[in-house]
């Protein structure tokens, strides 16, 4: 079975099984269980359901597997001819998930 869920400001398609990287979940420990209520779509084939913006009692259960942080991005600024050169690095806060469950 397939959904495509809504969280931390980004959507994904999932199945049982999959690992997603996603922004931090807030005070959450490797192992904990979050349970992700916004699921815009969830079926396959003929019995999909789509929700207006959401699917009334449809959910997904998903274990945080990890939190860490991502690989550093690089910001780089230079103004030509004027000595002005900034290097910034930048690393997001992220959790590893894996998908539990799917439940129409």
């Amino acid at each position: 079975m397939k959904a495509t869920i809504q969280t931390q400001g980004r959507q994904f398609t999932v199945t049982e099984g999959d690992i997603l990287k996603v922004n931090s979940y807030p005070e959450t420990q490797a192992g904990d269980t979050i349970d992700i209520n916004a699921v815009l779509m969830v079926g396959e084939g003929a019995d999909t359901r789509f929700g207006t913006p959401y699917v009334e009692g449809a959910s997904v259960k998903a274990t945080v597997l990890e939190n860490k942080k991502e690989k550093k991005v690089i910001i780089f600024k230079k103004k030509r001819r004027q000595g002005y050169r900034v290097r910034r690095g930048h690393r997001q806060h992220i959790s590893v998930i894996k998908i539990d469950s799917i439940s129409a």
